[in-house]
C-alpha cells in the first residue's frame, strides 16, 4: 500500500470515529474553539455541524457550566496534564429540556506541524450516574437507619439519608399511638387519625407545615391517606396546581406551591400489615423528577425504618410492662411504725424497668427491717426475678433470721432462680452468676441497735441527728446467686433520730458530683438537715443525685429512727420457779392497769401463762418476761434453750397441748425469734380501738429532740 493509499485509509478511519463512536469527541484549538467532534454521540445528534465547529463550548452548550469546562481545557493545553472522568451535569444541547450527565476526560495533542490541540471525550453517564446515587442512598440507609431502639431517632435517620442525596425535603408522621409504646392495629388507618410529626429535612433547613413534634391530620383523599388505607406507595412524578387532590388540603397545597415541589412520592410505613405512618419525599431544587426506580428506593427507606421502629415498638412495650410490672410489685406505702419514719424515691431509667428494690418489714419485738436490692439487667426477666427474691426475702424476714444468716439463706435461694434460668452448658455454670446485691438492716427501737449485713452492695448512709455523719465499715459480702457465702453482720448503736440512707446500685452509678464526689458524699451533704421532711430529702437527693435521666434506674429509702419510751417496755426476770407463773400474771395485769388496757387484761394473763409454762416446762432458765406497748401490745418471753415450740392439733381426748393453740387464737400473731443464746417466744394483740396512745402517761416512742 503506498503512502498515499494509506493517508487515504487514516483519514476514513478517522471520519468513521468522529461519525459513528457512541461517545462524544471533541477537539479544540488554543482559542478552545471545536475544529472537529463526533456527530453521533447523544446530546450532539441533530445538532447542526454549523453550531459546533468554530464555536466555544459556552456557545453551543449554554446549558452546562462552561466556565469550569472550558477552565479546565485552557489548564490541559497550558501543562499538558490530562483531566479524567469528570463528572457535570447540564441540559443536553439537543433536547434542551432534558438533564444529562457527562463524564469528561481531557488530553493535549501536539501536530506534526507542532500546533498544540485539545481532546475532550464525553460519556454519557446519565442512567449510570442515576443508579449509583441510588446504591448510595441504600447504602448511607443500611449504614445509618436503625442505630439505636428508639422510634424518634429512627424517623430523623432515614430524613437524614434521603436528604440531599435522595430527596430535597423529607417528612416523617408517625401514629401517636405507636411512638407510645401501644399494641399495633391491623388494617387501614381512619383518615382522621392523628400522626405526630417526628422528623423533618429540607435541602433549605428549617420547619415544614407541620411543627416538630406537632400533631396532624391528613384529609381524604389524598396520597397520604390513600397511601395508608391500601398500604401502597405512590408515585407523582408530576405535581402541576390542578391535581384533584390538592383542593382537600388548601393549606399544604399552598405550602407546595410556594417552595416549588414538582415530583413527590408517598410511602407507608409498615409492620406485620399494620401501618405505622406515613413518608413523603419531595423534589423542588433538583430539576430531575422522581422515577419508577426511586419508587423502590422510597420502599427500601420505609421498609427498613419499619423494621426498626417495630423493634423499637416492641421494646418500648416490654420497657412499659416492666415498669408496670415493678411499681406493682414494690410497695405502696410503708406501713406506720414506731420504730421508723420512712420515705422513698423510685426513678425509672431510660434503658427499661428494672430489677431494684427497696422494702420496709415490721418484725417482732417492734423491731423494722429495711432492704434495699438491686437484680442485675433490666427487662421483663429482671423484673420477675426482683419479685421472686423480694417474697424469699419477706419469707426469711418474718422468722426473725439474723441479718448475715437471713443473706446466707437469701443467696440459695438466689442459686436455685440461677440454675433454673442458665443452661449447664451456657458458659458459666449455673449458680456462678452474680444474680442480685442486697443490703438488709434491722434496727430494735428498744435498745437502738441497728445490725446490718450486705451482699456485693454499696453500704447504706448514716447521719445522726446533729447531721454528723456516723462513721462505720460495712463488711463485704458476696454478691447473691454464686454460693459463695460468708456474710457478716455489724451492729451499731444508733441516737434516736438518726437518719439511714440506703440506695441502689443505679443511684451509686448516677450521682457523681463535682471532683469526683461520691454518692455517699452527695447524701451525707442532702440529709445533714435534720429538720428537713423525708419526703424533701428525698426530693433533694433526687436532684443532687440524678440530674438528667439515666439508664439504670435508682431507688433511695430514707428512715428515721425512734427510740421506745421507758414507760413503754417492761421486763421482769422470773425465779426458776414454776410457781411463778402466777406471779407472772399479776405482774402483767398489772402492767396493764399502768397503761390504761385493763381490757386486755383476761387475754393477756392467759398468753403469759401459756407462754411462762412453756418455758419452765421445756427451757431452761433464765426466764425473762417482758411486754411492750408499741402500736400492739407484745408480750415476750425469753429462755437460753434453742428448743423451738410448735403448733399442733390436739385430739378430743389429749389433755394437754393447747397452750400454743390458745395464744394463736387471743392474738392477732405469735412467733419464735431465735438469738445467740436461747429464743425468745412473742404474741401480739391488737389495741382497743379506744385506747389513748399515750395511755397511763407513757411516752410511745421518743424521736431526737
Amino acid at each position: 500500500m503506498s503512502g498515499t493509499e494509506r493517508e487515504q485509509r487514516a483519514a476514513e478511519i478517522l471520519d468513521a470515529l468522529f461519525s459513528q463512536a457512541p461517545v462524544g469527541l471533541f477537539v479544540f484549538d488554543t482559542d478552545l474553539r471545536i475544529v472537529r467532534y463526533n456527530t453521533a454521540s447523544r446530546g450532539i445528534k441533530g445538532v447542526a455541524v454549523s453550531s459546533v465547529v468554530g464555536h466555544r463550548l459556552g456557545e453551543f452548550a449554554p446549558g452546562f457550566d462552561t466556565d469550569e469546562l472550558e477552565a479546565l481545557a485552557a489548564q490541559v493545553l497550558k501543562t499538558g496534564e490530562p483531566v479524567r472522568e469528570h463528572l457535570v451535569s447540564g441540559l443536553s444541547p439537543s433536547r434542551p429540556v432534558e438533564r444529562i450527565v457527562l463524564s469528561v476526560s481531557m488530553f493535549r495533542l501536539r501536530a506534526a506541524d507542532h500546533t498544540v490541540l485539545g481532546v475532550a471525550s464525553a460519556q454519557d453517564v446519565t442512567l449510570g450516574q442515576a443508579a449509583t446515587q441510588r446504591l448510595a442512598v441504600l447504602a448511607l440507609a443500611h449504614r445509618s437507619i436503625g442505630t439505636t431502639l428508639d422510634a424518634r431517632r429512627t424517623a430523623v435517620e432515614l430524613a437524614d439519608a434521603a436528604v440531599p442525596l435522595f430527596a430535597d425535603a423529607v417528612s416523617v408522621d408517625l401514629l401517636d399511638e405507636v411512638l407510645r409504646g401501644e399494641p399495633l392495629k391491623p388494617g387501614p388507618v381512619p383518615a382522621d387519625v392523628p400522626l405526630r410529626r417526628t422528623a423533618f429535612r429540607s435541602v433549605a433547613g428549617g420547619a415544614g407545615l407541620v411543627e416538630p413534634d406537632g400533631l396532624t391530620t391528613f384529609a381524604f383523599p389524598t396520597p397520604f391517606t390513600r397511601s395508608m388505607t391500601d398500604a401502597a406507595p405512590r408515585l407523582l412524578r408530576r405535581v402541576s396546581s390542578d391535581e384533584p387532590w390538592l383542593p382537600a388540603e388548601p393549606d399544604r397545597a399552598k405550602r407546595l406551591a410556594e417552595v416549588g415541589v414538582h415530583s413527590m412520592i408517598v410511602t407507608p410505613l409498615l409492620a406485620h400489615d399494620a401501618v405505622l405512618g406515613v413518608v413523603a419525599h419531595y423534589r423542588y431544587e433538583r430539576d430531575e423528577p422522581f422515577e419508577e426506580a426511586d419508587l423502590q428506593v422510597a420502599r427500601e427507606l420505609a421498609g427498613r425504618a419499619s423494621l426498626t421502629i417495630d423493634n423499637a415498638l416492641s421494646y418500648t412495650r416490654e420497657h412499659t410492662i416492666a415498669a408496670a410490672l415493678q411499681r406493682h410489685l414494690l410497695p405502696k406505702d410503708p406501713p406506720p411504725l414506731t420504730a421508723v419514719e420512712t420515705g422513698h424515691l423510685n426513678v425509672p431509667g431510660t434503658a427499661g424497668g428494672g430489677g431494684h428494690w427497696y422494702d420496709v418489714i415490721p418484725l417482732s419485738g417492734a423491731r423494722v427491717a429495711l432492704t434495699v436490692g438491686d437484680v442485675a439487667g433490666h427487662g421483663i426477666e429482671a423484673t420477675a426475678t426482683m419479685g421472686q427474691l423480694r417474697t424469699a426475702l419477706r419469707t426469711l424476714a418474718v422468722r426473725d433470721l439474723p441479718p448475715d444468716e437471713l443473706l446466707s439463706c437469701l443467696d440459695e435461694t438466689a442459686r436455685t432462680l440461677n440454675a433454673e434460668q442458665w443452661e449447664p452448658g451456657g458458659g458459666r455454670g449455673p449458680g456462678l452468676r452474680p444474680l442480685a446485691s442486697c443490703l438488709y438492716a434491722v434496727y430494735d427501737p428498744a435498745t437502738r441497735i441497728c445490725s446490718l449485713a450486705g451482699a456485693d452492695h454499696p453500704a447504706p448512709v448514716i447521719v445522726a441527728p446533729n447531721g454528723e455523719p456516723v462513721p462505720f465499715v460495712l463488711p463485704e459480702g458476696p454478691p447473691l446467686g454464686t454460693g459463695a457465702g460468708g456474710y457478716e453482720t455489724l451492729s451499731v448503736e444508733l441516737p434516736a433520730g438518726s437518719l439511714l440512707a440506703l440506695h441502689t446500685v443505679g443511684l451509686a452509678s448516677a450521682g457523681r458530683g463535682a471532683g469526683g464526689t461520691g454518692p455517699a458524699q452527695i447524701l451525707e451533704r442532702v440529709m445533714a438537715h435534720p429538720d428537713h421532711s423525708l419526703r424533701q430529702l428525698c426530693d433533694d437527693a433526687a436532684y443532687a443525685l440524678t440530674p438528667a435521666r439515666t439508664a439504670h434506674d435508682a431507688g433511695l429509702l430514707l428512715a428515721r429512727t425512734a427510740e421506745l419510751g421507758e414507760d413503754c417496755v417492761a421486763i421482769w426476770t422470773l425465779p426458776d420457779d414454776p410457781r411463778v407463773v402466777g406471779t407472772a400474771r399479776r405482774l402483767a395485769e398489772h402492767q396493764l392497769g399502768v397503761w390504761g388496757l385493763a381490757e386486755l387484761a383476761f387475754s393477756t394473763e392467759l398468753i403469759v401463762s401459756e407462754l411462762v409454762t412453756n418455758a419452765f416446762r421445756y427451757g431452761s432458765a433464765p426466764i425473762r418476761l417482758r411486754m411492750v406497748l408499741d402500736r400492739t401490745l407484745i408480750c415476750e418471753v425469753s429462755d437460753t434453750s434453742s428448743t423451738a415450740p410448735h403448733l399442733r392439733r390436739s385430739r378430743p381426748t389429749d389433755e394437754g397441748g393447747r397452750g400454743l393453740f390458745l395464744v394463736g387464737q387471743l392474738g392477732e400473731r405469735w412467733g419464735t425469734r431465735f438469738e445467740s443464746r436461747g429464743k425468745t417466744i412473742w404474741s401480739e394483740q391488737r389495741l382497743p380501738d379506744d385506747a389513748d396512745a399515750s395511755a397511763g402517761g407513757a411516752d410511745r416512742h421518743r424521736p431526737a429532740a
